[in-house]
């Protein structure tokens, strides 16, 4: 269990071990933090999971970083000295437009969220987080951004194509909704890893998630009846007490 740092949720996730090769053509992380012991915590935490991780600690060094080497994702703090990070937000999007940017923060408010959110990043998370749902956005964000990402996404016979706004099983067309799309579009992004609701609520309706209000489960029932009727094989599977996954396994 972690004990180094009291940004991580302790609870939920073991210490990550540090390694020395990066395969080539990885994703490159920049992760802007303050913070130096969390800052390499992360940077450990990224490296186990094959990730290129640079740091910086101020906003000048962070857009400096940022001019002179190609990243896929950064992790930004948003109390960053020289150039706080809602700055920086400003500054960063007229230069990097397609960056995505994961905001990584102390301020747990929703009107943080959503200055955040507006201000350019692409997604928010809460200190203290888990670091399994850290890598988790992270995977979807670069996937997102076009690395591993492809326009068309399947699991088992079920096909979703981006560009077409098109789903179908076994060659029958399945008809969805916007918001019922971008919910499977989601789950497929990250086939075979149980979502829990409160990723679900925030990646696809964009709000934290209240646990007063079972609008995450009612939109799975809906997709799963589409995709799952009629089929012998459940693809939408329950992980009870956690979330929801996607899979053919």
């Amino acid at each position: 269990m972690l004990a180094a740092t009291s940004s991580v949720q302790t609870e939920s996730v073991s210490q990550p071990q540090t390694v020395t090769a990066v395969p080539p053509n990885t994703a490159r992380v920049l992760v802007a933090d303050d913070d130096v012991p969390l800052a390499q915590f992360l940077r450990r935490g990224l490296q186990s999971n094959k990730y290129d991780v640079r740091i910086a600690h101020d906003g000048e060094a962070t857009l400096q970083e940022i001019s002179t080497a190609q990243y896929g994702l950064l992790i930004l703090d948003l109390n960053l000295p020289k150039i706080d990070g809602l700055s920086l937000l400003r500054r960063l999007r007229p230069v990097a437009p397609k960056l995505p940017v994961m905001v990584l923060s102390a301020r747990s408010g929703l009107e943080d969220r959503i200055i955040a959110l507006d201000g350019g990043a692409d997604d928010y998370l809460v200190k203290p987080f888990s670091f399994q749902e850290l890598i988790a956005r992270s995977r979807a964000l670069l996937r997102r951004n076009g690395q591993n990402c492809s326009d068309v996404l399947q699991v088992g016979d079920l096909i979703l194509s981006r560009s077409e706004f098109r789903v179908e099983r076994s060659g029958k067309k399945i008809e969805l909704t916007g918001k019922e799309f971008a919910l499977l579009e989601y789950l497929m992004m990250n086939a075979r890893r149980t979502l829990t609701r409160a990723m679900i609520m925030e990646q696809v309706w964009k709000t934290p998630y209240d646990d007063s209000t079972n609008l995450v489960d009612v939109y799975v029932k809906y997709v799963r009846d589409k995709i799952d009727a009629g089929f012998s094989t459940k693809l939408m599977r329950t992980a009870r007490g956690v979330g929801y996954v996607i899979t053919d396994n």
